[in-house]
């Protein structure tokens, strides 16, 4: 018998952004039982879950004594403990799987009450690894959000003069960026330094963009690397490489490969032109140069989720988007990193981007 429950909101819940495919800023509860779901939320957010998930019983909080509990003088919290614990018995659940972020006070009320609450950490991500329509939809918006933007930063590098020792487009110096990677320089071989201070001629930038597709709460990942100027002969062999690397991976792209398998071709690649890689080096020794990071990761719900494409176990299945990251670096000079995003499918990888490659903006 399969009992899952879930009590969060649905912006910072990936578990539950995937069962109630609506932002809720406040947390609410989802059950489920012999593959039957239910919510409980608050009149507020009844109509919205509604129209978005038809499948699902909603039922308000009204139905579980909210107004009885207040009546009675109980506080706030002590009522949204109340109404979890009636509705789990409402709902028949008495061994519950629970996603690894579930309230700790949740868990000690229902189990204090004679219901048992198991974290399943594996159980989710089972869940979530096979997009369906909504998610990829919002996959495809996030991404084609991400060429759009790289394109208007790649139009400014086009447009920009060297001045001073930097570069300026219509005044202004470099580049700002908040969540997202906009390094240059040294600061390329530090994988996720944001970036700071102005761009200088011949040196690479690294652009790295990840948004969230507002009505999904799905994000897309890429990365492209830009030399305004001329490139060196080192950062062009880095360039060669990592797309080298990029199209053997995403070659090899299928159902049930292990992630690490394509972890181990880009490796090959880097390792035959005298690159250290996670995979070389000696235990113990942390890696500032050539391809320290592994290939890549899942993206969906969360931008770093299963499967990895790493060292670790497991395997690619149809219905995974994953991102697909080679990278070469050398510290105190920079580097570069070139990423697409691939969905996996029964007749092997879709490439969801849709970018050149080039080194010259």
């Amino acid at each position: 018998m399969s009992e899952i429950l879930v009590y969060a909101d649905s912006l910072r819940s990936p578990e539950m952004r995937h069962e109630v495919p609506i932002a809720v800023p406040d947390p609410f509860l989802y059950a489920e039982r012999d593959g039957k779901g239910s919510v409980v939320a608050s009149s507020f957010e009844l109509g919205r879950i509604n129209e978005v998930a038809p499948h699902l019983e909603v039922l308000p909080l009204e139905e579980f004594g909210l107004d009885e509990l207040y009546a009675q003088g109980l506080s706030r919290d002590e009522i949204e403990l109340e109404v979890i614990l009636r509705a789990a018995r409402r709902f028949g659940l008495e061994r519950a799987s629970v996603p690894s972020t579930f309230p700790l006070e949740v868990a000690d009320h229902l189990r204090a009450n004679g219901i048992e609450v198991k974290a399943d950490r594996e159980l989710f991500i089972g869940r979530r690894r096979v997009k369906n329509e909504a998610e990829l939809a919002g996959i495809r918006r996030a991404q084609r959000a991400a060429e759009g933007a790289m394109e208007a930063a790649r139009e400014l590098l086009r447009a920009a003069e060297p001045q001073n020792g930097g570069l300026v487009v219509d005044g202004e110096h470099g580049v700002f960026a908040d969540e997202f990677i906009v390094s240059h320089g040294a600061q390329t071989a530090i994988g996720h330094d944001m970036g700071s201070g102005p761009i200088a001629p011949n040196e690479p930038i690294c652009l790295d963009l990840f948004p969230r597709d507002r009505e999904s709460g799905c994000y897309a990942d890429m990365t492209r690397t830009f030399v305004v100027g001329e490139p060196s002969d080192e950062l062009r062999e880095y360039h060669k490489l990592c797309r080298e690397a990029l199209d053997r991976a995403v070659a090899a792209v299928k159902p049930g490969i292990p992630g690490k398998d394509l972890n181990r071709l880009a490796c090959d690649i880097f390792e035959e032109h005298g690159f250290p890689t996670l995979l070389s080096k000696q235990p113990g020794e942390v890696l500032k140069d050539g391809f320290y990071h592994s290939l890549g990761h899942g993206v969906g719900l969360e931008v770093h989720e299963e499967p990895a494409l790493g060292r670790g176990p497991g395997e690619l299945i149809a219905g995974d988007v994953i991102a697909v990251e080679p990278g070469l670096y050398r510290n105190g000079y920079g580097g570069c990193r070139l990423e697409d995003l691939v969905r996996v499918t029964e007749d092997g990888g879709e490439t969801l981007t849709d970018y050149p490659y080039d080194l010259e903006p």
